[in-house]
């Protein structure tokens, strides 16, 4: 710890959600006295959120590990780092040697994105272990993003962000970004941004199947039925073609495939979908004329339309609506970060740019998508038997039994493993089946710069955070854990010895190098600024950098052959027909039973199942509810706050019912990363709060084939009293 006991303040950015926010931490000694919103930051100018706050309670938990620990018949008995590693390394090799090297699997959690140590020497470390069992929390979220990216821009990274400061209309699909803080738009004070939007005279849509917040605030919200989005934008781009109000502005001289786009939506007339969609005919015609028409306008659609069987399509739809009315690279439409890191350029320069099916998974044969197989399909590589199945596991920062489908499968799947290691600092719901646990230091004690959600946001700005408290000794950071783990799988190959950036600098190091060699670097081919910045300037100035509003960067960022953007590609095109053989699916489960759709939600205290463990954030009224419209819980018999057993092909819960008219009739929801009854879980508080988890009633078979991704909107559910 450190041994300084005077008063001091220290700023950070909050790593815990993707708002980036700047926070002010007034310490004395080890001690946090105060932790609220940094004014001075140029991009979050003050805004905090709830979380922030429980910094301290992670830093300062009991419950967290500090120093390796091993399973054993009498319980966990703590460790030396060194026997640790020696375990690991003996185990994870001996297991390849005897079933090969894919009997090794890999899953990495969504706090991985968030700390500067793991996505900077996380993929040297996978790439170590020589599997192609490779997982993480991308295909329960986001990957839908990436795949639209990669077939339309030429990049996985290539993600288009809402230039929410300058619209004069925002239509969101599936998006809650007062309860999200911006996801995949990074966007601190949200609340204030879609605000003055409306201050402007502009207009704030939602589209959702339950009145959220977000929808609360806007201009207009319309109730639409679950997994319906795909079917919708459909008829928005027919409207388009048949209004004729597509208007491409510049984009026209460099995007191909605008004809075949308006063949393909030619039998999706918005008259012949309303009644299906739950939307008027001529509301998504004046929808779609008034995103048209607008000065300004953007499309963009969250975990709604994300986490669907639908979810690659909405996306392509949702950049291809953007594209027909010009509001793609725009003021005021959805445009391209240029970050102090530069992602995008790094990667296209080391030819990581993305790809698609190079293998498939075993038992199903669901191709890979940028190195890594669908989630989805974890638990059948776990529990299939025969050649190639999983023998060992390797978590980084995950607990995909609470956030991935099916989560008694995957229980079952993990308890039968031969080993298991996980890098974790707790012992929850999935590291409690591992063998060795070697925990990372947290945010407080660690150097922080957000390379992700810099190119995500919707300002470029650039900041560097110090670490505020020293380490306790013998403890290691996430990056020194995995550096050492890649080093030790690389002995006895090929790569034993090699001196790469990875082994030869740290973090702040590498970061520094990125600086002076980005877009406003003063060894970059064109610095923006001055002479340019380094990680120096940074360090000089903690409240971050502003480098200014988005700008135009198509078609010279393109990464595409030509630079030209693919608005049709085959494999997305071909999607489309599967959109009628849902119909019919959902009016089969119906017929069996299963009367209800079930959807997640996310509030604004709860980011991931870990931050469970924080009572500031977890105390109050009961949130692990199931939302249902008044009208079905009368048609049930179900009182307000009445227990009850939902149900669905894999799994059922007991859990409250909360009756509100916020949601759609039909559809009912329960939040995403409860559920912490199980045994052998060493979270107190979370175990008071416990709840029950989303993810035993969603079904590893139900996901967006076109993708891989997880969906978890509209599971069929039946609700029975107990």
């Amino acid at each position: 710890m450190t041994k300084n006991s005077s008063l001091r303040t220290h700023y950070r950015t909050c790593n815990l959600c993707e708002a980036m926010c700047g926070i002010e931490i007034k310490v004395r000694g080890d001690e946090v006295l105060s932790i609220r919103g940094d004014e001075n930051d140029p991009f979050s100018q003050g805004h905090i959120c709830p979380k922030a706050t429980a910094l301290q309670d992670i830093y300062n938990d009991p419950d967290r590990l500090k120093h390796p620990v091993r399973r054993t018949e009498n319980g966990w008995e703590e460790i030396s780092w060194q026997t640790a590693f020696n375990e690991v390394e003996t185990n994870l090799k001996a297991i390849q040697a005897k079933y090969g090297n894919h009997a090794v699997g890999i899953y990495l959690g969504n706090p991985n994105v968030h700390n500067l140590g793991s996505i900077l020497f996380g993929s040297s470390f996978i790439r170590s272990l020589r599997t192609k069992n490779r997982f993480s929390a991308t295909s329960v979220d986001q990957l839908p993003h990436h795949f639209a990216a990669y077939f339309m821009f030429g990049h996985q990274l290539l993600l288009p962000i809402p230039d929410i400061d300058r619209t004069h209309f925002m239509l969101m699909f599936g998006a809650n970004p007062l309860q999200s803080n911006g996801s995949l738009m990074t966007a601190p004070g949200v609340e204030k941004r879609l605000k003055a939007i409306q201050a402007r005279g502009g207009k704030v849509v939602v589209i959702d199947p339950r009145q959220t917040r977000t929808a609360k605030l806007a201009d207009q919200h319309l109730f639409i039925k679950p997994s319906m989005d795909a079917l919708l934008m459909l008829a928005m781009v027919y409207t388009l073609f048949d209004e004729n109000l597509v208007n491409m502005g510049k984009l026209e001289s460099f995007t191909d495939g605008v004809a075949q786009v308006q063949s393909a939506v030619a039998d999706f007339a918005p008259e012949d979908l309303a009644e299906t969609i739950g939307i008027e005919a001529e509301m998504i015609r004046q929808v779609t004329r008034d995103f048209a028409q607008a000065e300004s306008a953007v499309c963009y659609g969250r975990m709604g339309v994300s986490t669907q069987e639908f979810g690659g399509l909405c996306h392509w739809l949702i950049n291809t609506i953007n594209i027909l009315t010009g509001n793609l690279d725009s003021l005021g439409g959805a445009m391209f970060t240029l970050p102090a890191v530069d992602i995008v350029d790094i990667t296209t320069k080391t030819r990581q740019v993305g790809s698609y099916g190079r293998w498939q998974s075993r038992v199903s044969g669901r191709p890979e998508f940028s190195g890594e197989l669908p989630v989805s399909i974890l638990g059948e590589e776990l529990l299939t038997e025969g050649d190639g199945q999983l023998r060992a596991m390797v978590t980084v920062a995950g607990n995909p039994i609470l956030s991935t489908p099916n989560g008694q499968q995957l229980d079952e799947g993990f308890a039968n493993l031969e080993f298991m290691v996980a890098v974790d600092i707790y012992i929850n719901e999935t590291t409690r089946h591992a063998n060795i646990i070697l925990p990372p230091t947290t945010g407080l004690e660690t150097e922080h710069y957000d390379i992700s959600f810099h190119a995500l946001a919707v300002r470029n700005t650039t900041k560097f955070s110090e670490i505020l408290f020293e380490p306790e000794s013998d403890t290691m950071t996430d990056w020194e854990i995995l550096r050492e783990l890649r080093l030790r799988m690389e002995k006895g190959t090929k790569r034993e010895g090699s001196r790469d950036y990875f082994t030869r600098f740290s973090p702040s190091r590498l970061i520094d190098l990125a600086i002076r060699y980005g877009p406003y670097g003063n060894r970059g081919m064109k610095p923006v600024s001055g002479e340019g910045i380094k990680l120096k300037d940074l360090r000089d100035n903690p409240h971050g950098i502003d480098l200014g509003a988005l700008v135009p960067v198509l078609p010279q960022r393109l990464v595409t052959q030509g630079k030209r953007i693919q608005l049709a590609p085959e494999i997305i095109l071909n999607d489309i027909s599967r959109v009628h053989q849902h119909l019919q699916d959902s009016q089969m489960a119906q017929a069996n039973g299963y009367d209800l759709q079930l959807i997640g939600r996310r509030h604004i205290r709860s980011n991931n199942s870990w931050m469970h463990n924080s009572e500031r954030l977890v105390r109050g009224k009961n949130r692990c509810t199931v939302m249902m419209h008044p009208d079905d819980a009368e048609s049930h018999g179900f009182a307000d706050g009445q227990a009850v057993c939902v149900r669905s092909q894999v799994g059922q819960v007991e859990i409250p019912v909360e009756i509100t008219d916020t949601i759609m009739r039909g559809v009912v929801s329960i939040p995403h990363g409860w559920g912490h009854n199980r045994t052998g879980v060493k979270l107190s508080v979370a175990q008071e709060y416990a709840g029950v988890s989303l993810n035993d009633l969603t079904d590893d078979k139900r996901l967006d084939v076109l993708t891989g991704n997880a969906a978890f909107s509209g599971v069929p559910v039946a609700i029975e009293a107990l």
